[in-house]
């Protein structure tokens, strides 16, 4: 696939990265043509754009075999085996990274136009480029944004080779690269329009993103709140948002125990809160209790503990309750709004494992089911089939294109917040009861 131009490669780039948005975040362009697609990238993340000038430091004699590498703030990283391969003394390394220095020290007035370099320390750099060759400058700006005191570093990046990709994974925390070529050719091959990003439209760029939002009073985020709930012989940590005017709230189960910190979790429970749905973020294990992978597939135990949380939520919140599952969780989901009396409105499965319920409560079960797996996810597809065909409610298979179990492919996560969002807020005022549908 190719690319329109950089802006569009952005977009696509982001979706990768939604997992980032709402968070400590400063997305890093690489002059000047990562420039362009970084600024989509922060855009669509709501995130601060800075660019990021390193300057490679080569030997001498062989410019591009590089010894290391500078970057603002006096942050210099080098390679002490190359210093020693090409005896390199330290009057030409000092040489070498004076000239390189003036340099940096000029682009960076180019583009800031006296404005003060975005701080990194302890926050999420997001590293941007337009795509890969070696790999030598990405890794250079990698290692600089980890001298800057960078508290994760994440590379971004829209195509690049494999065998690339795979040694920069050893530099920076995570590596985002849609497309992965066994030979790459060159980069502007990947792209329709690749017309070279000048130094004005870097300045434009970053003008642009240094500009003051609109005056028009933002919405305020609504209120996030660690909780702890008793529920089958323990307390539950759980982080419970409840958006003005919310009606109805959904509880999140997953098997291992980190509901409330696993970041697809989150990610979904935002756009859910954006819908105007309150989420309780569960962890169903104690940290103790979930080093124990039995604990993990103890699907009463789980849904014993969801059931009792979800009675907890109707009391604290006054709304009506939906359950969203994952892996395991999604049994415990299944299992506890077929229990009787149950008054959960909906169920929705990200990649979980329904088959673990068991048939008596697939059969009992009245919720509207949403069973969402990806496309290449296809042992655990088959195994959502086989438990759909036991259900006598209202549900469905959704399945995702392109996404594996995880669904860290660039936009399959932002699929299933899209799908769970609409079939809870679908099903929010239907009753449970009733004449039993399928949905295609």
């Amino acid at each position: 696939m190719r690319y329109d131009d950089r802006r569009g490669a952005g977009r696509l780039l982001a979706e990768g990265l939604a997992e980032l948005r709402g968070r400590d975040v400063v997305v890093l362009g690489l002059p000047r043509g990562g420039v362009p697609v970084a600024a989509e990238v922060a855009r669509r993340l709501g995130a601060p754009l800075d660019v990021l000038v390193v300057r490679k430091l080569g030997v001498p004699r062989q410019p591009e075999w590089g010894f290391g590498a500078i970057g603002e703030g006096g942050v210099r990283v080098v390679n002490r085996d190359v210093i020693a391969e090409a005896g390199l003394e330290s009057a030409e390394r000092e040489s070498v990274e004076a000239a390189e220095r003036a340099e940096l020290e000029r682009r960076v007035r180019s583009y800031r136009q006296g404005r003060s370099a975005l701080p990194v320390a302890g926050r999420t750099a997001v590293v941007v480029d337009d795509g890969l060759a070696t790999g030598a400058t990405a890794e250079a700006a990698c290692r600089v944004v980890r001298g800057q005191g960078a508290a994760r570093v994440v590379l971004a990046v829209p195509v690049g080779p494999v065998r690339s990709v795979a040694r920069l994974r050893r530099v920076a925390d995570e590596v985002v690269c849609p497309q992965t070529p066994q030979v790459l050719g060159s980069v502007g091959a990947w792209y329709r329009n690749f017309t070279q990003t000048s130094d004005a439209e870097v300045t434009a760029l970053l003008a642009e993103a240094a500009r003051p939002a609109p005056s028009a009073p933002a919405a305020a985020a609504p209120p996030d709140r660690e909780v702890r709930i008793p529920a089958a012989g323990a307390r539950l940590g759980a982080r419970l948002v409840v958006p003005d005017g919310a009606q109805a709230a959904v509880a999140f189960a997953h098997g291992s125990g980190s509901g409330r910190h696993s970041p697809r979790n989150q990610y979904v429970a935002g756009a859910l809160n954006r819908a105007g749905l309150a989420t309780l973020l569960l962890d169903l294990l104690t940290d103790d209790e979930a080093h124990d992978r039995h604990n993990v597939f103890d699907i009463f135990l789980l849904a014993r503990r969801l059931h009792a949380a979800s009675v907890w939520l109707r009391g604290e919140t006054g709304l009506p309750v939906a359950y969203f599952g994952a892996s395991t969780g999604a049994a415990a989901a299944l299992e506890a709004a077929a229990l009787s009396g149950s008054e959960v409105r909906s169920v929705v499965s990200r990649g979980g494992r329904p088959d673990l319920a068991t048939p008596a409560a697939l059969t009992r079960l009245r919720a509207p089911t949403l069973l969402i797996v990806g496309s290449r996810d296809t042992q655990v597809l088959s195994l959502n089939r086989l438990a759909a065909d036991r259900m006598h409610c209202e549900h469905r298979i959704a399945v995702v294109p392109g996404a594996t179990h995880l669904f860290e492919e660039p936009g399959t996560l932002t699929t299933v917040a899209e799908l769970a969002r609409d079939w809870f807020t679908a099903h929010v005022d239907r009753p449970t009861t009733g004449t039993p549908r399928r949905s295609a």
